[in-house]
């Protein structure tokens, strides 16, 4: 028989990381919830993913495909989140019912990999927003520098936790919407006959390169889809997946369109993909030009706290058992290192775009084996007892069931690059689901209880049972 119980021993308790344990308070009302996903969704990855679809879609198709991307993320953040809502956990202890204490690192680094990646990428681009608005108020220009002490500044915001973080999304929503509906303005009549003459002789198309695009709007998100839970969890408990769902789409769908149709018309107008560069010399007066690059700034702020920050630093948590303050410093660092400088420049769009549809090619795999676990096998109950208890959980050791689905997805998803997120999703569903239900993998006959697939716990119960 299945269990349920959402009450952890206060003994196991003492042992775990403090970051780790389950939400005791659920600081955010379904408004506070909706205000910090549209914060978070401005990621100025999107207006690369709108740059990549010049000369391969009109204007309404590029429109259609982000909708569709927007809805598919919606959905898949209500599926993966409903644990983390339910029980309090994070994806990393969530991903312990699935991948074991061991093997949860495999999805964990998978995560924290594009996170990274993109946090130095946009701190970069709100970097150099704010070294142009120093240089047009001061004559100071000094990007290198502003870099860092950017990246610094982000860092800080995240070690104050989710109630630091709420409030900045909070604030910032309103303003975030305004700015977006100028800008948008802004390109459209200081660009309209360069924009009507780009896409003139476009005529789109409704095969590959359409669901691609779907794809990579998808894909900026699909990290965020994996680690769900992570935000979940302090939304507020009577909030039902109806209302989660429409609150993800009434919160992402609007920010996405606006960042991916001014990346489109923007760099289809005028050549270049770096929207710092473009609205410091567009903007007719400079006011309105530091007020844009500001937000330009503040927008990597909202987005990197939220979604590339406190991901990859509850993996760090997890797999070394360190400070969230230490963890989160060296996810800091670790973006410096990235180079970001050498992708932002015009020809990395591309580059971009396909770098978010091979890690998507591992992240629909990860999201497939997380809803198959908990929804299917599981029947969405969980002891949570059994997440934390490192020495007596069946949770224990590496499930290689959901290795080699995930393996076998992802091959699937790299077949057919330009659809890698949705394709990988079946094979992996249904390799994980038979080798869960019918292979033997250490203690397979009692998966429902939680599976152990490292063969020498398997054996340790096997004594145990015996005696």
């Amino acid at each position: 028989m299945l269990k349920e119980n959402k009450i952890l021993n206060p003994e196991l308790a003492k042992n775990v990381n403090a970051d780790l344990l389950p939400t005791d308070e659920r600081i955010m009302d379904p408004l506070s919830y909706g205000a910090s996903f549209m914060g978070g969704c401005v990621s100025i990855g999107t207006f690369s993913m709108g740059a990549a679809l010049i000369g391969k879609l009109t204007i309404a198709q590029a429109i259609i495909a982000m909708c569709i991307g927007c809805l598919v993320i919606a959905i898949a953040l209500v599926l993966v989140g409903v644990c983390g809502h339910t029980y309090g956990v994070p994806f990393t202890v969530q991903a312990r019912s699935s991948f074991g204490f061991a093997g949860l690192k495999i999805p964990g680094f998978l995560r924290g990999i594009p996170a990274i990646v993109w946090f130095g990428f946009q701190s970069w681009v709100g970097a150099g927003a704010i070294n142009s608005c120093l240089k047009i108020l001061f004559g100071i220009s000094n990007l290198p520098v502003v870099f860092v002490l950017f990246t610094a500044f982000q860092v800080a915001m995240a070690i104050r936790g989710f109630k630091e973080i709420k409030w900045m999304e909070n604030i910032s929503c309103l303003f975030i919407i305004g700015i977006l509906i100028y800008m948008l303005y802004v390109v459209n009549t200081k660009f309209g006959a360069q924009i009507g003459n780009a896409f003139g002789n476009i005529k789109g198309t409704w095969g590959m390169p359409f669901w691609a695009a779907t794809t990579s709007f998808l894909g900026i998100y699909a990290t965020m889809i994996v680690n769900a839970s992570d935000y979940s969890r302090n939304l507020k408990e009577k909030t039902g997946s109806v209302a989660t769902g429409s609150i993800y789409t009434v919160a992402i769908l609007p920010v996405t369109l606006f960042m991916g149709l001014i990346g489109l018309l923007v760099t289809a107008a005028t050549g270049n993909s770096d929207p710092v560069a473009v609205f410091s010399t567009t903007m007719n007066s400079k006011f309105l030009t530091i007020l844009t690059l500001a937000f330009i700034a503040f927008a990597q702020v909202t987005t990197n706290v939220l979604n590339n920050i406190v991901p990859p630093a509850y993996v760090l948590v997890e797999s070394f058992n360190i400070k969230w303050s230490w963890a989160t410093i060296i996810v800091g660092a670790l973006s410096i290192a990235v180079m970001p400088w050498r992708l932002v420049t015009a020809k990395s769009a591309a580059g971009l775009s396909l770098f978010t549809r091979l890690y998507s090619a591992f992240l629909g795999p990860i999201f497939a084996v997380l809803v198959v676990d908990y929804f299917i096998l599981r029947k969405k109950q969980l002891d949570v007892n059994d997440l934390y208890d490192k020495e007596n959980s069946p949770f224990k050791g590496i499930n290689w069931a959901a290795v080699i689905a995930i393996i076998v997805g992802a091959i699937v998803g790299c077949v057919v690059m330009d659809l890698s997120w949705y394709i990988s999703l079946i094979p992996t569903a249904v390799v994980y689901y038979l080798l869960m239900k019918y292979a033997h993998f250490g203690n397979i006959d009692n998966f429902r209880k939680g599976t152990i697939f490292d063969e020498g716990a398997a054996e340790e119960k096997t004594a145990e049972a015996a005696a």
